[in-house]
């Protein structure tokens, strides 16, 4: 079974913002002839990588709540301009919107198991297709889908 890590994001206001500035990053790494990968520099390196990378995705807390998704390709270690070393976590290009999952505040990312990671939304899109978001949000609220 698949770990994953949870993560803040910082400064986006929503999935439509991060996507935003997804783009801008691979777009700009394209524009300087790098590698169009999208790499999340941490201080801390996971330890448990093996299972991480064995399926396991970073999920995105934005504003308090769990709203995306990405795949992790790689964690890679690197040394900055100022002789730290860090971890470049590598992220697949796609953002997965996931059902959201309220989260309290914290420092750094945290390990996050499948049984407690939410479903992607287009589980929930074919669990009740054609209902409208808001609605699938309360109904989820109240334990109904």
């Amino acid at each position: 079974m698949a770990l994953h890590l949870q993560k803040l994001c910082v400064g986006c206001d929503s999935v439509d913002d991060l996507r935003g500035w997804l783009d801008e990053r691979l777009a700009e790494k394209r524009r300087k002839g790098e590698a169009a990968e999208h790499a999340h520099v941490t201080r801390m390196a996971p330890k448990r990588a093996e299972e991480l990378l064995d399926g396991g995705s970073l999920y995105w807390v934005i504003k308090g709540v769990i709203q995306a998704r990405q795949t992790l390709l790689d964690l890679r270690l690197r040394r900055g301009d100022d002789g730290i070393e860090r971890c470049a976590i590598i992220l697949a290009p796609e953002l997965v919107p996931v059902r959201p999952q309220p989260r309290r505040p914290f420092q750094g990312w945290r390990y996050l198991t499948s049984a407690d990671a939410p479903p992607d939304l287009a589980d929930d899109a074919l669990a009740a297709p054609g209902l409208p978001p808001a609605l699938a949000q309360e109904l989820r609220a109240l334990g109904l889908l």
